[in-house]
């Protein structure tokens, strides 16, 4: 008997997946119960409690991401039905990653290599764990879903859609943007990035040219300061092609959408009109300058003083890894202006010219200097340290021209910054995925191709199923924002499922590789050490999780 005979009705298997997702959600609302109890001093949340439990807010955290990709994924499975585009391929995915997320939800997420976040760390009682798994659209979906039978019936349908499966979920203007940039990367980007890489290079000018050329950098800046006027959802999707040829690639575009974003959030129309054009045309590249030494993710803490001296702000201190430095031609830099307030209160963001440097002089002003810092992976553009000793910047270029303002200016960027990271994440795991599907059909061991081990089988299904969900959560953030709607726990969520999902294909795909895959010669290599960042920057996963748990508590 074939799979589809024994598939059942599309509505039915949908609803089910929906059904699975509301049994979720009552597992977790369980658990949140018991967390908000545990955090609570008076009728607010205690920050010092919120850290103390953080095994219990963690976990409670990754659950309610899993509860959203379930509710996520049977989403997209409506809308290509709704197109007529649910086959055999979609049914596998949808079925394989609604059972499998519904039985870690019971048994354990992995929320890192070593930590597992099972139902009685989120608060959930044995009680609450057995009526979810009674549930019959659950239980079916856990005994029918992530078997050995749909694993192997869907690596066919992944080798023919060279890594992508299953239809996107994309309108037309959506999917010609994918195509567009997919042959920019395969054609401009992948042929070098290894070299790229290996060499620490820059990404050569003229690629950069050519990402102007195509809209890149103008992409979400509205058409009347010389942009595209697109939303988000068509950064998500730029983003991720890019970053699945190179993730340096892919990231240039970052600089510019965060300057973009400050200036359009915070900045003056007089600011806009200037700097707008010129970011949307890649005249000028930017650069953002706001972690420090012994700060990370502490904004609060950072020392970095801007003293005003008639129509001008002089700066002067240190800041640490900061992307393409030398040669942006502007930086959005936070630094203190009040050194009496404590906190976030006293800060400000400045739009600081610099010029551009080169490598044998990276900064040719006399009041800034660097150091580059080496790194594994995520390169092509470059990190540095820099030192600032009376930088000065005009009083006109200080966002919004007002004081203080700039924390809160920055965090109106946090949404859109996620949700980009997100996809630059989506753009690796498929990067990896691709990697690791052509060797597994290439390479001959015992007189057959990796590919027919059942347990190399299973990872290439289990990353293009996981690489899906990703993909979908990261979509349904970028379309909550262009709506305006409020979207940062969902931003979040998407960060941090989809960094997860990237480290987790690059490791599998270099498992694959053998020993081959530690050989430097090899692109794993590379994409192993660019999906580890995803964890890290733009929000820590334990940081990503810390506050996707204070919203769910604060819900």
């Amino acid at each position: 008997m074939s799979l589809a005979e024994v598939q059942p009705a599309t509505a039915p298997l949908i609803e089910r997946a929906h059904e699975v997702a509301r049994a979720a959600k009552t597992l977790i609302d369980a658990g949140k119960a018991v967390v908000r109890a545990r955090v609570l001093e008076g009728e607010r949340i205690s920050s010092a409690k919120l850290e103390a439990e953080q095994r219990a807010t963690h976990a409670l955290a990754w659950a309610a991401t899993y509860q959203m990709c379930i509710e996520q994924l049977a989403g997209w499975a409506e809308r290509v039905d709704a197109e007529d585009r649910f086959g055999e391929a979609e049914f596998l995915v949808l079925s394989i990653g609604v059972g499998e997320y519904a039985n870690q939800l019971a048994g354990g997420i992995p929320m890192s290599q070593t930590e597992m976040a099972r139902p009685s760390d989120f608060g959930a009682s044995p009680a609450d764990v057995a009526d979810f798994l009674s549930n019959p659209a659950v239980a079916t979906a856990i005994a029918e879903g992530n078997t050995a039978a749909h694993r192997k019936a869907l690596i066919p349908h992944i080798e023919r859609g060279h890594g992508l499966p299953v239809a996107s979920g994309l309108d037309e203007t959506m999917e010609a943007f994918r195509e567009e940039m997919r042959r920019f990367a395969e054609s401009e980007v992948l042929p070098h990035a290894h070299e790229w890489h290996l060499a620490n290079a820059y990404i050569p000018m003229e690629i950069i040219e050519k990402l102007a050329e195509l809209g890149v950098f103008g992409l979400t800046i509205p058409e009347e300061y010389g942009g595209l006027g697109l939303g988000k959802e068509s950064m998500c999707v730029v983003s991720e092609e890019l970053s699945r040829g190179y993730i340096g690639v892919g990231s240039l575009g970052t600089r510019s959408e965060i300057a973009a974003e400050l200036i359009l959030c915070g900045g003056t129309e007089a600011q806009k009109q200037h700097w707008l054009p010129q970011i949307a045309s890649g005249s000028i590249l930017p650069t953002a300058v706001f972690t420090e030494p012994n700060t990370g993710s502490d904004l609060g803490s950072l020392k970095t003083r801007a003293v005003r001296e008639g129509d001008s702000y002089k700066i002067t201190g240190n800041k640490t890894w900061i992307t393409h430095p030398v040669r942006a031609d502007v930086m959005t830099v936070l630094a203190r202006t009040n050194p009496d307030e404590p906190g976030y209160k006293g800060l400000s963001m400045f739009l600081a010219e610099k010029p551009r440097g080169t490598d044998e002089e990276p900064f040719p002003h006399p009041a800034m200097s660097g150091g580059e810092i080496e790194v594994l992976g995520y390169r092509g553009m470059k990190e540095y340290e820099l030192a600032f000793d009376g930088f000065e910047v005009p009083a006109a270029n200080l966002l919004g021209e007002q004081e203080g303002q700039g924390f809160k200016q920055l965090m109106q960027t946090f949404e859109s910054a996620r949700i980009q990271t997100a996809a630059r994440a989506v753009g690796v795991a498929q990067s990896a995925l691709d990697i690791g599907l052509r060797y597994a059909e290439e390479r001959v061991q015992f007189g057959k191709a990796l590919i027919n081990f059942p347990r190399v089988a299973d990872k290439i299904a289990l990353m293009a199923v996981e690489t899906e969900i990703a993909r979908q959560i990261t979509y349904f953030s970028a379309r909550e924002k262009d709506q305006d709607i409020r979207c940062d726990l969902e931003a979040g969520m998407a960060k941090l499922l989809g960094a997860r999902v990237a480290w987790a294909n690059a490791d599998c795909a270099l498992q694959i590789h053998g020993g081959n895959g530690f050989a430097l010669e090899y692109p794993i290599s590379r994409v192993l050490c660019d999906a580890r960042i995803l964890n890290i920057f733009e929000g820590a996963a334990e940081i990503q999780a810390q506050v996707i748990a204070r919203r769910i508590l604060e819900s």
